[in-house]
């Protein structure tokens, strides 16, 4: 348990940033499942859409470093592959 005053605010702190860190993982989670539930039902021009939106949440907190850009960039590139690999 934290001592200090510092330490309690610190502590205080930290929690306040998991929490938010937690939800911004959340989203990118239903960004991605979004994306793949669009490319099973087949529907390859919904699925660009979807897609789109999803790039900007994936990049944005990529940007915020919830996640390595490299993580961001693996997950659009499989979700771009997935969706050119769809029967037009």
């Amino acid at each position: 348990m934290a001592n200090s005053a510092q330490a309690r605010k610190r502590a205080r702190q930290a929690d306040t940033a998991r929490a938010h860190n937690a939800s911004l993982r959340s989203r990118l989670r239903t960004a991605v499942k979004a994306v793949r539930k669009a490319v099973s039902k087949g529907d390859k021009t919904f699925a660009q859409t979807v897609f789109r939106d999803s790039t900007s949440v994936i990049d944005s907190i990529a940007d915020k470093k919830i996640i390595h850009k490299n993580k961001a960039a693996r997950h659009k590139s499989r979700l771009s592959a997935a969706i050119k690999a769809m029967a037009d």
